[in-house]
């Protein structure tokens, strides 16, 4: 008789526990077990019956490590979504465990790891060798009881290994349930200690993992998906690490900044390339990275209200992480260091470069990373429109403001660099939209007026909606005596008013201007004077093009409608089709875009079910010139823009009639395909 294989015995064991009802527990809790898992999980989707076969999810946990002589063990446990002990070969359990150990030692005075276990490597390219360092190789597993096992590490301590010093084992494992519609689980646990059974004062804990997740990420991901703990990077990410193939160190202060800096870094912004070449020959081009930020504020990764211990690493000075940012400077001969010039040692850095001075814009470190619109300078520049007069169709408004600084101080709109008035509507979905200079607002005795010079179209109906936008520009003095520039704007607060609506009716909650600035921190587009997503779609309607900025023999036009262009935008490097905007006769192309964490993920930029279907009624299509076909139905938009196919496109065209498009048919929320479902991971 032909052996069974393991993958088919999982199904033969699947379907005998689908049929034996009196091995699985009660109905009332199987239900409990499934809504342990959200719509967007892909768990949800299972009956109670595939759960309790399948047993999702993987948590490896190190309970303790032991060193005997120069032989070190480690004791861990698996478990599933539930606490549930897992078989790591996956045979009593769906779902092998692979796990790897890596095991480095952190000794006082020291800020960085050594690992124990490393490889030496050659280029292929440049013929360069280099030490690396890597997961433990050659141990073996003992398995103490369900789910616990105990690892013998291959690799042997030297005899005179430091007691004294600070030892971390980090692990990373992965359980991969595929064959059953479901993911691949990984999960990295790592345990601290001191040999000689003191307490652990060493440790290296300068941003945590939750601050990139919370921030970008979504998750962090790396090396096939499966290292995602940044105190498990440390152990291997260390001044030991650097890639022969390019010179490029890949220590972890060095590597991270320089990811981030990207297409902001002195050598590439000269010509050069930021690269790394990891296995197989794969390169990785961080040239034209956009960190989604300021770069210079240093506190959006290194987040003092995070709890790592050295949140504040960023304010100490030394080479290895300045220079991986400031990398046109070069110590040994003073190069771009100006009055600094030569450095032998990061020993005299301190002396000019003092944490903070309580002063802006000097040598010290928060001092030289200071943003110029943080400045304390700044006095604050607020707007607020306090009524609209005018509101009927085909007339022009007037609308009254007043615009004032942090302490209540009025300003005169006619020293605002900028400052307009933005009109459109309806709130909905906008089809009107125009811009007036405000400057030369007349004052009154409740603040000042305005009247647009162009009227509400005579046909318009429902909300519209007001807005200001702009900015000064503010002289701020250095330490030194010379000036800096700060552009210094206000938020654009939208004020409603019914044009036929007795009462005003704000357009549908999409995107929070909240959402958008966990990654990018302050969002502000076109010249630091539109800062409200909210605003956005006003302007970037389902009708609006760049039309008017493409030169014409790139035509056609592009579709900017918000909820196509920002899908896109974000989609960057996952498009197929090229996506490049014209303004003011220039070229952007959004094609190397990286998006920081999971596209399935809708939540990670919308409001509540805002992304779900069916859509609200009557909106509009949108105009997309360059698309497969236009105008495109509203639902249709928004899925092309990310999913921006030919195939996908032509699925969606098919399911399009003159008087509507039929999406939510099969992707409404109790639909097969729901929005959620498919995007579930």
């Amino acid at each position: 008789m032909k052996a069974i294989g393991r993958r088919h015995w999982y199904r033969l064991v699947l379907v005998g526990a689908l049929v034996v009802g009196f091995m699985l527990p009660t109905t009332a809790a199987r239900e409990e077990e499934r809504q342990r898992y959200a719509p967007a999980q892909k768990e949800f989707y299972l009956d109670a019956r595939q759960l309790a076969y399948i047993r999702p999810g993987l948590t490896i946990q190190i309970q303790k490590v032991e060193i005997t002589g120069d032989t070190v063990r480690a004791t861990f446990r698996l478990k599933d979504d539930k606490g549930e002990p897992l078989d790591r070969e996956g045979i009593a359990t769906p779902g092998a465990v692979s796990t790897s150990f890596v095991l480095a030692r952190i000794r006082s005075g020291d800020r960085q790891y050594t690992a124990y276990a490393t490889n030496t490597v050659t280029s292929a390219i440049t013929r360069i060798t280099a030490v690396q360092p890597r997961a433990d190789s050659g141990g073996a597993y003992e398995k103490l009881a369900e789910g616990d096992y105990r690892y013998t590490f291959g690799t042997r301590l030297p005899a005179d290994y430091d007691k004294t010093a600070t030892h971390s084992v980090g692990v990373y494992s992965r359980r991969v349930l595929t064959e059953f519609g479901l993911s691949t689980y990984v999960d990295n646990d790592v345990y601290t200690f001191v040999p000689d059974g003191s307490k652990v004062t060493v440790v290296r804990d300068v941003v945590r993992t939750a601050t990139c997740n919370k921030r970008c990420h979504d998750p962090l991901s790396f090396h096939g998906g499966v290292r995602r703990e940044l105190d498990l990077c440390v152990l291997c990410h260390q001044p030991q690490n650097s890639d022969p193939d390019t010179g490029n160190s890949v220590n972890f202060p060095v590597l991270i900044h320089k990811i981030h800096m990207g297409a902001n870094l002195p050598s590439v912004k000269a010509g050069k390339k930021y690269q790394i070449i990891g296995a197989g020959s794969r390169v990785f081009d961080y040239s034209d990275n956009h960190f989604p930020a300021d770069v210079r504020n240093c506190q959006v990764c290194h987040d003092p209200s995070s709890g790592a211990a050295q949140s504040d690493a960023w304010l100490r000075v030394g080479s290895t992480a300045c220079l991986a940012c400031h990398d046109n400077i070069n110590f040994a001969t003073g190069e771009n260091h100006g009055l600094g010039g030569i450095q032998v040692s990061d020993s005299q850095c301190a002396v000019c470069h003092a944490p903070e001075t309580g002063r802006e814009f000097d040598v010290s470190i928060r001092g030289a990373h200071l943003v110029p619109e943080r400045s304390k300078q700044l006095e604050g520049v607020n707007v607020e429109i306090l009524s609209v007069d005018g509101k009927s169709p085909g007339s022009r408004p007037a609308v009254t403001f007043k615009v004032t600084d942090n302490k209540g101080n009025l300003i005169e709109p006619s020293t605002m660099s900028r400052l307009r008035l933005g009109l459109g509507g309806p709130a909905g979905d906008s089809v009107f939209h125009t811009r007036e200079d405000a400057r030369q607002a007349v004052a009154g005795q409740s603040g000042y007026t305005y009247r647009f010079t162009a009227a509400i179209p005579a046909d318009a109906k429902g909300t519209f909606v007001v807005a200001p936008e702009g900015f000064r520009d503010v002289k701020l003095t250095k330490v030194d005596g010379t000036g800096i520039t700060a552009r210094e704007g206000f938020l654009n607060r939208l004020y409603h008013f019914g044009v036929t609506d007795g009462s005003p009716v704000k357009r549908r909650t999409i995107v929070s201007q909240a959402r958008c600035n966990a990654c990018h921190e302050n969002l502000v587009v076109h010249t630091q004077s539109r800062n409200n997503v909210e605003y956005c779609s006003v302007c970037h309607r389902p009708g609006f093009t760049d039309e008017s900025e493409r030169p014409a023999d790139k035509r056609p036009a592009e579709a900017m409608d918000f909820k196509y262009m920002v899908h896109r935008i974000h989609s960057g490097r996952n498009l197929e089709n090229e996506f490049t905007i014209y303004d003011a006769g220039e070229a952007e192309n959004f094609n190397g875009v990286r998006f920081p964490g999971d596209r399935r993920n809708c939540s990670k930029c919308h409001e509540g079910t805002s992304y779900q279907l069916p859509l609200s009624k009557g909106l509009l299509a949108s105009v997309t010139p360059r698309g497969f076909f236009s105008p495109t139905p509203p639902a249709t938009t928004a899925c092309l823009g990310c999913h921006d196919s030919l195939s996908t496109a032509a699925h969606a065209f098919v399911n399009i009639a003159p008087f509507g498009e039929s999406c939510a048919t099969c992707h409404a929320e109790d639909s097969e395909f729901s929005v959620t479902r498919v995007h579930a991971r």
